[in-house]
């Protein structure tokens, strides 16, 4: 099989229903999510089948997710139906109270790193907040993605977060509190901003 088509020398790519420049919002959104699916697949191959079988299950149900995510936002046909759905948000938002509820309570914001895989999630998150940024600006064009994108990638970078702190948690690592930061969580929540 050949994979390599030329159609795209010329800066333009196929996406559902058109042709686009490669530089694109669209193009920018689903090759940053597609960034976010790489993270997780590197820190899936950094974790300890025997101490994280829930995690990695949950993760490779989310890279199925983020191909998902991808083929939503590389869509412009009006023939689509999206395949990412309010469970994937619902599925995110109990494993995120789950983690919460597992790792030591915080205070303060804290630092990215820890262990490896920590720190790929880390790197997972802050893409996955990029990708959810380029949602956003789609958002605001004639060419809307589906709303549901924009709250799967919002609760996405929560997860990883959770998951971020349950990895050095129950790799018995100390997450390192950022230093020169208020308490901005009660109850190992966030608190709502006024």
């Amino acid at each position: 099989m050949r994979i390599y088509t030329r159609t795209g020398d010329q800066g333009k790519t196929s996406i559902i229903g058109g042709r686009v420049d490669k530089d694109d919002t669209r193009v920018e959104a689903y090759g940053t999510v597609d960034e976010v699916n790489c993270f997780v697949g590197q820190a899936m191959v950094e974790l300890d089948k025997e101490i994280f079988t829930d995690v990695l299950a949950d993760l490779e149900k989310i890279q199925h997710e983020l191909f998902d995510c991808g083929g939503d936002l590389a869509n412009i046909s009006a023939k689509w139906e999206n395949k990412l759905q309010q469970e994937s948000i619902d599925f995110l938002e109990s494993r995120i109270d789950q983690y919460m509820a597992e790792a030591p309570e915080l205070e303060r914001f804290i630092l990215p790193g820890g262990t490896k895989p920590a720190a790929s999630i880390h790197i997972a998150r802050t893409v996955t907040r990029r990708a959810e940024r380029l949602v956003v600006k789609l958002l605001k064009t004639d060419r809307k993605p589906p709303e549901i994108t924009q709250k799967f990638l919002n609760r996405l970078s929560d997860y990883f977060f959770a998951l971020s702190r349950v990895i050095n948690f129950r790799l018995q690592v100390k997450d390192v509190e950022y230093v020169r930061s208020a308490k901005v969580f009660r109850d190992g929540k966030r608190k709502a901003e006024k």
